[in-house]
């Protein structure tokens, strides 16, 4: 794939971490990476942003950012309070298929949700991905809650006619729930898809160097990594 679109269940479910992992067993394996972030909200001009952030643990990755606001709300509403222009879908995908010119792999990942409005006509990271035609990683969290909202956001991709990759865990626990080890069995089956990795919770406080050696660890081969979805939810459901 040359673009890849990745989105959450909701906010703080370990999108940037899981972007900095795919990125980082994709440079691993010497191909180059971008990473798009259509709209960065509750950010300063001087702060670092998610994109930041994913260079910051993968390594040499090109980054760019399509719109920044200073409020932590959703993209429509932080441009509008902030009065600057807001992102729009086409603007998403012309960016990401000219980074996808020179890159092998661009990573786009979204703000929130797959339907979290970038502007007052109510484009989403949905329409984004299907300008671009690209099929779409879908990250969760571990516990109770997961499975509905994973279950809307599959069955949304799915009457929008897009690709759905596979479901990874964004942080997944060191002592995890009995919902937890329950959901390892039930996510594939209310995503109609894979689950394609599990991030250790923590992981993006890693030192760099840690964070690359571990990453392929943590993600199936078809984000080239080794990770096993059988072998991990026999040993973590038991």
């Amino acid at each position: 794939m040359a673009v890849l679109v990745i989105t959450g269940t909701g906010t703080e479910v370990g999108k940037t971490v899981t972007t900095a992992a795919v990125a980082a067993v994709a440079a691993a394996a010497g191909r180059s990476v971008a990473v798009l972030k259509p709209a960065q909200t509750g950010v300063r001009p001087d702060e670092r942003g998610d994109a930041d952030e994913v260079a910051r643990l993968a390594g040499a990755v090109t980054t760019r950012e399509l719109g920044r606001y200073p409020e932590p709300l959703a993209p429509a509403t932080a441009a509008r309070r902030a009065g600057l222009p807001p992102v729009r879908p086409a603007d998403v995908a012309e960016a990401a298929a000219k980074l996808a010119v020179e890159h092998d792999l661009v990573l786009v990942e979204g703000a929130g949700g797959l339907l979290v409005r970038f502007d007052e006509a109510g484009g989403t990271l949905a329409d984004a991905a299907r300008l671009l035609g690209a099929p779409v990683l879908l990250v969760a969290s571990a516990g109770l809650g997961t499975l509905n909202t994973t279950e809307l956001t599959a069955r949304e991709l799915r009457v929008r006619g897009l690709d759905l990759t596979g479901v990874v865990i964004g942080s997944w626990p060191d002592a995890p729930d009995l919902a937890s080890r329950c959901n390892l069995a039930d996510l594939p089956v209310v995503a109609g898809a894979p689950l394609v990795g599990a991030v250790p919770s923590g992981a993006g406080a890693w030192e760099p160097a840690h964070f690359r050696a571990g990453a392929g660890g943590w993600l199936a081969p078809v984000l080239g990594g080794v990770w096993d979805a059988g072998v991990f939810s026999a040993r973590e459901a038991s």
